[in-house]
């Protein structure tokens, strides 16, 4: 067997795959399919056709192998959010935008603004699969309307990088993983894409998304028109459209209750769900009550908007100066504060690897991140964490 093949083997069978899709451009004999869990993963489809380097390349890009945090002197640095230029509040200034958008629609008014002005000839994304919307697929975004079509959170499996054009194209808009495994791959050259990206909680199996619809009232069976996850409206609700047949659910239970208790494991060990890689990073900017915790009441969206890089910031300061989005500065602290499930995961991140190699599971290499002392600030939280997430991974491992 090929050195990749065997590489890749090797990622998924210890649940590391975060079903990024980069290996199918390694091996074009690999395409990403769902597996019985209902997630993303590679599968052979013939004898191995590697790349030349092949191996190489995927031990030094792989997020299931290894994750690197960027160095790059001058910029600020947040204990748990990162290292960044600048950051602030925004949103897009064009309503329409601002309200398909997931937070502030920042995002897709960038994409729209990148092709409509030529700075990008086309940009790599994630969109509902206008043949079966309950699924998400990696689409070419190259209009106006394209961006828009694609605006809005998707919380369900989704390989970026399988699209034919991920790693040759101006610009990529993908998960943190999928900018990490970019990155890697591309470097910070000149020629490398833009790189755009935005927190990230986890991917859901598809099958939350089939259960979810079932809870509602729209079994299986059912040819679903439309849906959505996020958007129209901040934070917006999940909502599936059926011929006259249309049905919601809140943000809070939607992901709460049935999307996210079912995120993939390489998720939940996580080093980096908040997008150091990227050259520009989005996430909601939630408004916080009085114990620090965010409120998901309807509202017009805001976005935080963080530049990674000076190629990041310089590309959002343009777009401010053009009027295509509108900003306000942003504390890195306060945006921490307005995102707990992040800050909380890194902080105790290493309890989670350590509780998994005690059950028999080996992470992926994080190198660079600085995350070591930070739950060790808290002892007694540390041991629980790192006691619970041996018992969950044991428990799991024995039920494969």
């Amino acid at each position: 067997m090929s050195g990749v093949r065997t590489r890749v083997d090797e990622v998924v069978s210890r649940d590391a795959c975060s079903g990024c899709g980069l290996c199918t451009h390694l091996d074009r004999a690999l395409r990403m399919d769902y597996d019985a869990d209902g997630y993303l993963r590679p599968v052979s489809i013939g004898a191995p056709d590697e790349i030349d380097d092949a191996q190489r390349l995927f031990d030094r890009s792989c997020p299931g192998v290894i994750v690197r945090a960027p160095r790059i002197p001058g910029r600020h640095r947040h204990d748990l959010l990162g290292d960044y230029v600048e950051a602030w509040e925004a949103w897009a200034v064009d309503e329409e935008v601002r309200f398909a958008g997931s937070s502030g629609g920042a995002l897709t008014a960038l994409h729209s603004w990148l092709v409509a002005t030529g700075r990008a000839a086309s940009i790599i994304g994630g969109a509902k699969d206008p043949a079966e919307p309950r699924r998400s697929v990696a689409v070419k975004i190259m209009t106006r309307e394209q961006a828009i079509a694609a605006a809005g959170s998707r919380y369900a499996p989704l390989a970026t990088l399988s699209h034919p054009d991920a790693l040759t194209a101006s610009a990529v808009t993908a998960k943190p993983c999928e900018a990490s495994a970019l990155r890697a791959f591309a470097g910070s050259g000149t020629d490398a894409p833009l790189i755009l990206s935005f927190f990230c909680a986890g991917t859901p199996s598809q099958k939350a998304t089939d259960t979810l619809l079932s809870s509602l009232g729209m079994p299986p069976e059912s040819k679903v028109d439309d849906l959505w996850y996020r958007g129209q409206g901040w934070p917006g609700r999940f909502t599936a459209v059926s011929g006259e047949n249309r049905v919601d659910a809140e943000y809070e239970s939607s992901w709460g209750s049935t999307l996210g208790p079912t995120t993939q494991w390489r998720c939940k060990v996580c080093v980096d769900g908040v997008g150091e890689s990227a050259d520009i990073v989005s996430a909601d900017s939630w408004a916080t009550d009085e114990r620090g915790y965010p409120q998901f009441a309807e509202d017009a969206g805001m976005s935080a908007l963080i530049a990674r890089t000076q190629r990041g910031r310089d590309v959002i300061l343009e777009a401010v100066s053009e009027g295509v989005i509108a900003v306000r500065p942003l504390g890195m602290s306060r945006l921490a504060g307005a995102q707990p499930l992040q800050t909380t995961r890194r902080r105790y991140l290493l309890a989670r690897l350590i509780g998994s190699r005690l059950a028999g599971r080996v992470p992926p290499r994080y190198r660079r991140f600085r995350f070591f002392t930070e739950g060790l600030r808290d002892p007694r939280t540390f041991v629980r964490v790192l006691r619970g997430t041996r018992r969950r991974v044991r428990q799991a491992m024995r039920q494969s």
